[in-house]
């Protein structure tokens, strides 16, 4: 298990958690983070580096700030409170359209933290940020169809099931749908009142 002291900036998600930007001072913590889960990752993304390397780790960090500073991406780490500091339990982001006002969302969690109620908190602040700071219109979430978890986290917070691309991920030896969730600004918005 590997803790952060003292980030700069934290987004609290209730008195247990937080959002922490995902930059390349937390390679070493993320790392650790990313290799005990890659493997169950890759069962959902084919994209998964199932033999991550502290460097490869540090190069996407890299990549990922770059796009934070530009405005098309805001890449976020879960953390949950420690002894010494923030435990990194999982991830979650944003990728921007600014121009067409879009986003689609991404997220996972360590498999110890699984059903707490983390992922929803973490994903709810980020669309707060979405609809309402950046200015979005729009934010996409696709997911395999058999990812239960994903599909229920869509529906609870007022995605709607909008199609499905077929047979759009490629993961080794086979091809696998994804569908995809919508949820508009103004259905956030009225939700949340």
């Amino acid at each position: 298990m590997s803790t952060v002291v003292a980030p700069m900036f934290t987004f609290p998600l209730g008195d247990d958690a937080a959002l922490l930007p995902r930059v390349v001072e937390l390679a070493e913590a993320y790392h650790t983070l990313l290799e005990a889960n890659c493997e169950r990752l890759a069962r959902w993304e084919p994209r998964i580096n199932t033999s991550p390397t502290l460097e490869s780790t540090r190069a996407t960090l890299e990549r990922r700030g770059r796009a934070w500073l530009e405005g098309s991406q805001l890449p976020l780490v879960i953390a949950v409170k420690a002894a010494d500091g923030w435990r990194l339990v999982g991830a979650v982001e944003l990728l921007i359209d600014i121009h067409a006002r879009t986003g689609e969302v991404g997220y996972w969690i360590d498999a110890d933290f699984e059903g707490r109620g983390l992922v929803t908190r973490a994903v709810t602040a980020l669309l707060h940020q979405a609809f309402g700071p950046i200015g979005l219109h729009r934010v996409e979430l696709r997911t395999d169809p058999a990812n239960e978890r994903s599909r229920r986290l869509a529906e609870r917070l007022g995605f709607v099931q909008e199609g499905v691309l077929r047979e759009a991920l490629a993961f080794p030896g086979e091809r696998r749908d994804v569908e995809v969730y919508g949820l508009l600004a103004r259905e956030w918005h009225g939700r949340a009142n």
